[in-house]
C-alpha cells in the first residue's frame, strides 16, 4: 500500500474582535487623540491594549482613593467642631455623602472596548470641588481658631468678674485687698485685653483676605462688644478708685484763686511712691491698652461698614481732667463778669501738672507702646476740651440768644470780643506750654504756625456754624469802625515821595510802601487785614479758618476797595481842571491799590492759604469764574484790584492826552508854521545853540505836559509811572503824526525843520525816563525820516511805491514799518520843494 499523506495542521485561531466597538462620532476630540497617540498601527491594537488597560484601570483607582482620602481627612478635621455647630455637621455630612456618590470609574470588563460612563475626566470640575474644599477648611479652621479665642476670652473675664462677686473694681474691694489681689486681677485683665488683640489680629486678617465671611465678623463683634460692655466700665470705676484712693484732684483754694495768688499745687502724679505707683502704672497702662484696642476695632468698622471717623483721646488723661472739672467750674460760675480769672486758673493747673504728665505719663504710654501719642499734647486738650465745654454753656450760649435783641446787639459785641481775645491768647499760651522745647529756638510770630493746630478753644465752633457767623459779623463791623475813623484823617491819604530815589536796577523791585509810595490808610488797611487773619490762627480745622477769613479779612478788603473807588470819583480830574494836587490824590490812590495786590500776592503764597484755597476748591465753596488766577487764594480781589488800576491809569492818561490836544490844537491846524519859506511868528528860542526855535502854539502844551509827568514821576510808583509815560509817549504819537497828515499840510524846507524842532522839544521832555525816547515815538520818527527825504529820493520812492507789493517790502527795508502805505503817499505828495 501507498503510504498515506497526512494533511497539514489547521492555522491558530485568531483572537475575537470586542463584541461592541464605540463608533467615531461617540468619542470626543480628546478621546481621539487619546486614540491616536497610542495606536498608530494595527501591531500597536494587539500589543498595547492590555498594558493601556490596566494603566487606565489604576489611574481610576487612585482617583478614587484619593478622593476617599479627601473625604476622610475632612471628616476627622471637622470632628471637633461639628460638636459645637449643627449646622455644620449637618452641611459636612451632606458633602461626604455627595463625595462618595461621586464615581469616575471605568467598566473594566469588556477589554479595551470598556467605555468610559458619561463624557472625558472631569479633571476641571474636580480641581474646582478641591478649591471648594480647600475654602471650606479655611473657613472652619478660622471659624476654630476664633471660637478658642473668644472662648479663652469669655473664661479670663468670667475669672475677674467672679473674684469679687461680680463686681471688678469696687472702691471697697480695692481698698480691702489691693495689695493681696491686685496681681492676679490685673495679670487676668491684660490677659484678656491680649485675647481681645488676638481676635482683632484674626479679624483684620478675614477682612484683608475673605471679606466675604461677613456673617462670621458681625457673630465675633457682637461677641466681643458684650464682653466690652461688661469688662470697660468696671475697668474705669476701678481707675477712679485708685486715683480718689491717690489724693486725686488736689484741693483748690478759693481765697487765693479770687486774691490772684495761686500758689503751687500738690501734683499727687509726683507724688506717688512704691506700691501705689506701681498699681497706678498697671491701672494706667491697661487702660491705654483698652483704648488701643478700640481704636483697633473701630478703624476696622469704619473701612469695612463705613461708620464714622473715630477721634482718639487718652482715656486715663480724661480720667485726670474730669474729676477736676467738676471742682473748676464751681470757681468758674462766679466770675461769668470777670473771665480773665477763668483763663488764668486754667492755665495755672495746666502749666503746674505738666511736668507729671511728662516725667511720669509719657513713659507708661510709651510702655503701652501708643506711637506717636504725647502725654502732653493729650492733657492740654483734655483741658481745654473741659474749657471748651464749659464756656460754649456758659457764655457763648447765653450771648448768642442776647446778640438776637436789637437793643442788645453793643453790649454783647464788647462782650464776646473781649472773650475772643481772652480765647486767642490763652490758645497761644496753651500751644506754647505744647511746644516748649521747640518754641525756645523760633521767633514769636513763628511758635504758633504748624505746631499743635489741633489744640484750640475755638473748636467751640466746630459744631456751632451759627456762632462762627455771629462772631464773623463782630470781627468784620468792629475792622470797618477802625478804618472809618482812619479815613475820615487826610493825613492817613498823604503819599511818602520822600523815599530815596532807587537804582536804576531796583527802581522797578518794589516791596515795602515807601517804595510803592503808598498812602498810610493802605498799610493801615493791610494791617487791620492781617489781624483778622490772625485772630483765627489757631483754629485746627482748615474750612472753618476759610469761612472766617473770607467773612472778614476779605469782606473788609472789599470794603476798602470802594472806599478807594469812592475817593477817586470824589476827585475833580478833567483836561480843563489838571490840578497838580488832584493828580497827587489820584497817583496815591492808585500807589495804595498797587501796594494791597503786591502784598495779597505775597500773602497767597504762604503755605496756609495754599492749603485753604485747595480746600476751598475741593469742597466747591467758591463759584468760578473766568479770568481769576484760581491757584492763588485772593484771586478775585487780586483781578479787581488790576482792573482798578488799569481803568484809573487809562483815566489819567486820557486826561494828559485831551489837555494837549485842547492846547496844541491851533499848533496843528495852522499851516503857516510849515508852509512859508519865511518866519511870520515870534518865536521863543529853546536853546542859544538852535536855529530854530519851537513855535509858540506849541510851548504851552509841551510846558503842562512837562509839569504833569514830572509830577506823576514824583508822585506814582515806578511800575505804573513805567506803563503810564509810555502810554502818554504813544498816545502823543498817534496824535501829532495823524493831525499832521491829516491836514494837508505841504511842508517847505523850512517847515520841515520847524516841525523837526519842536518834536525834538516834544521828544527832550521824555528824556529823564529813557535815553532814546524817540523810540517811543515811531510815527514821528518814520515822518520825520519821510519828510528829510531829498526831492530826487522823494520821486524815486513814489515810483517804487506804485509797484505795489514790491513798494511795501522796499519801504521795510527802508525802516518804513509804522506808518500806513497811503499815508506814506500822502506824505510824499505833500512835500514843497524850493526851486
Amino acid at each position: 500500500m501507498e503510504p498515506t499523506v497526512s494533511s497539514p495542521p489547521p492555522p491558530p485561531p485568531t483572537p475575537p474582535l470586542p463584541a461592541v466597538l464605540p463608533k467615531p462620532s461617540d468619542l470626543s476630540p480628546h478621546q481621539l487623540e487619546f486614540l491616536d497617540q497610542h495606536f498608530r498601527t494595527h501591531q500597536d491594537l494587539l500589543s498595547k491594549t492590555p498594558h493601556l488597560f490596566s494603566s487606565l484601570d489604576k489611574r481610576c483607582s487612585d482617583l478614587d482613593t484619593h478622593l476617599l482620602s479627601l473625604g476622610t481627612s475632612l471628616t476627622k478635621r471637622a470632628v471637633s467642631w461639628i460638636s459645637r455647630s449643627f449646622a455644620a455637621k449637618t452641611s459636612l455630612h451632606n458633602l461626604n455623602l455627595k463625595l462618595h456618590n461621586l464615581n469616575l470609574r471605568t467598566v473594566p470588563q469588556d477589554g479595551f472596548g470598556s467605555k468610559i460612563l458619561g463624557e472625558e475626566l472631569p479633571l476641571a470640575l474636580l480641581a474646582k470641588q478641591v478649591r471648594q474644599i480647600e475654602s471650606i477648611r479655611n473657613y472652619i479652621e478660622t471659624a476654630l481658631r476664633l471660637e478658642a479665642l473668644v472662648g479663652d476670652l469669655e473664661d479670663a473675664v468670667f475669672c475677674v468678674v467672679n473674684r469679687h462677686s461680680g463686681f471688678l473694681f469696687s472702691a471697697k474691694v480695692l481698698k480691702s485687698s489691693i495689695a493681696t489681689d491686685s496681681g492676679p486681677k490685673q495679670e487676668k485683665l491684660l490677659q484678656a485685653i491680649k485675647a481681645m488683640n488676638d481676635i482683632e489680629e484674626a479679624l483684620v486678617n478675614v477682612v484683608k483676605f475673605h471679606p466675604q465671611w461677613r456673617n462670621l465678623l458681625i457673630s465675633v463683634d457682637n461677641r466681643v462688644d458684650k464682653i466690652l460692655a461688661v469688662i470697660r466700665p468696671q475697668v474705669f470705676a476701678d481707675h477712679r478708685a485708685l486715683l480718689g484712693s491717690l489724693g486725686w484732684p488736689p484741693k483748690l483754694l478759693t481765697s487765693k484763686i479770687e486774691s490772684g495768688q495761686i500758689s503751687g499745687l500738690p501734683n499727687p502724679l509726683v507724688l506717688m511712691q512704691g506700691d501705689k505707683r506701681e498699681r497706678y502704672s498697671h491701672s494706667f497702662i491697661a487702660l491705654c491698652a483698652l483704648q488701643h484696642l478700640q481704636k483697633r476695632r473701630e478703624e476696622r468698622q469704619r473701612n469695612l461698614f463705613g461708620k464714622k471717623e473715630y477721634s482718639m483721646q487718652l482715656w486715663a488723661i480724661d480720667e485726670l481732667v474730669s474729676p477736676i472739672a467738676s471742682r473748676m467750674e464751681y470757681h468758674f460760675s462766679k466770675w461769668a463778669d470777670q473771665p480773665e480769672f477763668i483763663f488764668a486758673l486754667m492755665y495755672k493747673i495746666t502749666r503746674d501738672f505738666i511736668v507729671g504728665v511728662d516725667d511720669v505719663l509719657q513713659p507708661l504710654i510709651d510702655r503701652a507702646r501708643l506711637v506717636s501719642c504725647s502725654a502732653r499734647e493729650a492733657w492740654v486738650s483734655a483741658m481745654i476740651q473741659m474749657l471748651s465745654a464749659f464756656l460754649a454753656k456758659r457764655f457763648f450760649s447765653g450771648l448768642a440768644e442776647r446778640y438776637k435783641e436789637k437793643h442788645m446787639t453793643s453790649e454783647v459785641m464788647t462782650s464776646w470780643l473781649h472773650l475772643m481775645d481772652l480765647i486767642i491768647a490763652f490758645d497761644k499760651q496753651m500751644q506754647l506750654l505744647v511746644n516748649l522745647e521747640t518754641g525756645l529756638f523760633l521767633a514769636e510770630s513763628e511758635r504758633f504756625e504748624g505746631l499743635s493746630r489741633g489744640i484750640s478753644v475755638l473748636m467751640i465752633f466746630h459744631d456751632r456754624p451759627d456762632w462762627l457767623k455771629i462772631w464773623a459779623k463782630m470781627e468784620l463791623k468792629d475792622a470797618c469802625k477802625k478804618l472809618k475813623a482812619e479815613v475820615k484823617d487826610e493825613r492817613a491819604w498823604i503819599v511818602d515821595n520822600k523815599h530815596g530815589l532807587a537804582t536804576y536796577t531796583e527802581q522797578y523791585v518794589l516791596s515795602t510802601r515807601e517804595d510803592h509810595k503808598a498812602p498810610f490808610i493802605a498799610e493801615s488797611a493791610l494791617k487791620i487785614s492781617w489781624e483778622l487773619i490772625e485772630r483765627c490762627r489757631t483754629m485746627p480745622a482748615t474750612l472753618l479758618r476759610l469761612r472766617f477769613i473770607r467773612s472778614t479779612a476779605v469782606k473788609f478788603l472789599w470794603y476798602f476797595f470802594e472806599v478807594l473807588l469812592f475817593r477817586f470819583k470824589g476827585t475833580e480830574f478833567s483836561p480843563d481842571n489838571y490840578d497838580d494836587g488832584a493828580l497827587i490824590r489820584l497817583c496815591g490812590l492808585i500807589n495804595a491799590a498797587r501796594y494791597v495786590d503786591s502784598k495779597l500776592q505775597e500773602w497767597s503764597d504762604d503755605v496756609d492759604f495754599l492749603e485753604m484755597r485747595i480746600a476751598e476748591i475741593d469742597s466747591n465753596l467758591h463759584n468760578k469764574d473766568e479770568g481769576i488766577d484760581w491757584g492763588c487764594f485772593f484771586g478775585e480781589e487780586i483781578k479787581n484790584l488790576s482792573e482798578l488800576e488799569t481803568n484809573w491809569l487809562m483815566e489819567i492818561i486820557a486826561v494828559i492826552l485831551r489837555a494837549f490836544e485842547n492846547l496844541s490844537w491851533e499848533y496843528v491846524q495852522n499851516k503857516e508854521h510849515f508852509e512859508e519859506e519865511q518866519e511870520v511868528l515870534s518865536p521863543v528860542r529853546l536853546s542859544a545853540t538852535m536855529d530854530l526855535v519851537v513855535c509858540t502854539d506849541f510851548v504851552e502844551a509841551l510846558d503842562v505836559l512837562r509839569s504833569q509827568l514830572q509830577v506823576l514821576k514824583t508822585s506814582l510808583n515806578p511800575k505804573d509811572f513805567l506803563d503810564l509815560w509810555r502810554s502818554v509817549a504813544e498816545g502823543l504819537d498817534h496824535f501829532i503824526s495823524c493831525s499832521i497828515l491829516s491836514s494837508e499840510i505841504h511842508f517847505s524846507d523850512r517847515g520841515v525843520g520847524q516841525f523837526e524842532t519842536d518834536m525834538q522839544a516834544l521828544f527832550c521832555i521824555f528824556q529823564p525816563f529813557c535815553a532814546r525816547p524817540q523810540a517811543f515815538f515811531p510815527c514821528i520818527k518814520e515822518t520825520l525820516k519821510l519828510l528829510k527825504l531829498k526831492k530826487e529820493e522823494v520821486k524815486h520812492l513814489q515810483v517804487v511805491l506804485s509797484t505795489g507789493e514790491n513798494g511795501i517790502k522796499y519801504l521795510h527795508l527802508s525802516g518804513i514799518s509804522q506808518i500806513p502805505f497811503d499815508q506814506v503817499d500822502r506824505v510824499l505828495r505833500n512835500r514843497k520843494f524850493g526851486t
